[in-house]
């Protein structure tokens, strides 16, 4: 075990260590964990501190700026092993100090401080700002390799945890099985089983443990293995996750990323076909983003992860096997920024995820009948691109809502609202909001398909909007 003992001293004497057999002792193999980190403080009780990762970290709560006998003594004790932490200068945060030691006996930099530890870019309200200029494009017009959107989230993933070291998974079979869709498949042989950690069936649980890591300076994936499942863990992300960066005055950041399949499959079931947008809009503190192609998919993955802010990646069943062409070379996506699939001039249409793929498909017959409609992917779900929502509205003047959301309290009506409050003045005919029905999906295959928006639907709504 690893130890520092101190004794008890007042203040006329100065702090002495310990004898040399209660000294620090490190013994580190590669790809292993260390021994558990015992931190004595100033009562005399020993706290493990050892953690689920494949670092072991020192809480903040020691106060090293008080006791510097205590760091200098960590430092020479565990060199090369430990980092020391020199924060920036800021008289109005409390210095905290991360001694961080990798189960590979790798060096890690961590400098924090609480009380400047508030995340670069925060969207307060649902209006996101105007998106960079010099933003990649959103289609891949270099050179490329074709992959599924399942492989896209493991590129964007895997490429994140080389580059970072305080990236790590977890989640249900998430490890050597590969997760229930492939997109954690092969990451557990080549970064360990503590970066890519299997857990328990207990949602609640490792969703808790994931934030917790988070508050301490890791940048945890959360995979949930369904998104109903999530429901399970839903204090947890909206009490802790959405809140604490918030509740804790700015001390911590939550930089957590919850990913999951979603959506109506092919006779799933109700349980398994859940469409959770609806419920997790109306936490404060947390970002949506929904992906539909290769492309934004693993743009989209890897600004999550960078992301400060705790964000919520929706991935629908049934796109996982869609197929495309993305550059060879390195790209991120912004996460507040809509995208463009089909510039046009008679009607705005806004959709995500899956009903991107209908609403393409009812423009081909709506454009045989002489419409031209304008199709944006809004892929940001919280905050929504009201920047390029609204210059479409003042070109087109009419909106057409698709959404596989529930029409009660979805996504259509929140987006529907802001519209209305934002560009009621260049609207020429009420906004039309085309949602699933407010019933359990049905299993059988008919049933199913007759609860969400079909292509027929969309250019009938088309049709009575633009007479």
């Amino acid at each position: 075990k690893v130890r520092v003992a101190k004794r008890r001293h007042s203040r006329s004497r100065k702090p002495e260590f310990a004898p040399q057999s209660n000294r620090l002792q490190t013994k580190t193999k590669p790809n292993k964990t260390t021994s558990p980190l015992l931190l004595r403080p100033l009562t005399n009780r020993y706290i493990n501190l050892t953690t689920f990762s494949p670092f072991i970290s020192v809480s903040p709560h020691y106060h090293f700026n008080k006791t510097k006998w205590l760091r200098s003594s960590i430092q020479s004790e565990l060199s090369p092993l430990l980092t020391p932490i020199n924060p920036t200068p800021d008289p109005f945060s409390r210095k905290v100090g991360f001694v961080m030691v990798r189960s590979d006996a790798a060096k890690i930099n961590i400098n924090t401080r609480i009380g400047s530890s508030r995340p670069h870019h925060f969207v307060t309200n649902a209006v996101a700002t105007k998106p960079d200029a010099s933003s990649p494009p959103s289609t891949a017009s270099k050179s490329g390799h074709e992959v599924l959107l399942f492989d896209a989230l493991k590129e964007g993933l895997e490429e994140e945890m080389d580059r970072d070291a305080r990236v790590c998974v977890m989640g249900e079979d998430v490890g050597h099985y590969g997760g229930s869709y492939k997109v954690t498949k092969g990451l557990a042989p080549k970064f360990g089983d503590l970066r890519v950690l299997d857990t328990p069936i207990a949602e609640n649980a490792f969703t808790g443990m994931g934030i917790g890591a988070a508050m301490m300076g890791l940048r945890p994936i959360i995979e949930g293995m369904n998104m109903g499942f999530l429901l399970l863990a839903f204090n947890q992300i909206s009490n802790n996750c959405g809140m604490l960066h918030y509740t804790s005055g700015g001390q911590f950041k939550i930089p957590v990323v919850i990913r999951g399949p979603g959506g109506v499959g092919r006779q799933l079931g109700a349980e398994h076909s859940q469409r959770l947008e609806s419920y997790f809009q109306s936490i404060p503190g947390i970002q949506m983003v929904a992906c539909s192609t290769p492309y934004n998919a693993k743009g989209l993955m890897k600004a999550a992860i960078r992301s400060d802010n705790p964000v919520i990646l929706f991935e629908h069943v049934l796109l996982y096997n869609l197929k495309e062409t993305i550059p060879d070379e390195e790209y991120v996506l912004n996460l507040e920024e809509a995208e463009m699939v089909r510039p046009g001039e008679h009607v705005t249409i806004l959709t995500y995820s899956r009903m991107r793929y209908h609403v393409m498909q009812a423009a081909k017959t709506l454009v045989n009948k002489g419409y031209d409609p304008e199709v944006i992917d809004i892929r940001s779900l919280k905050p929504f691109d009201l920047h390029t929502i609204g210059n479409s509205i003042k070109k087109t003047h009419r909106v057409l809502i698709v959404e596989e959301c529930m029409r009660t309290g979805g996504i259509g009506a929140s987006l529907t609202a802001a519209i209305n409050e934002n560009f009621q003045d260049y609207l020429d005919a009420p906004i039309v909001c085309l949602s699933s029905q407010d019933v359990p999906t049905p299993y059988a295959g008919t049933l199913e398909e007759w609860t969400v928006v079909q292509p027929p639907q969309i250019v009938a709504a088309v049709e009575q909007l633009c007479q």
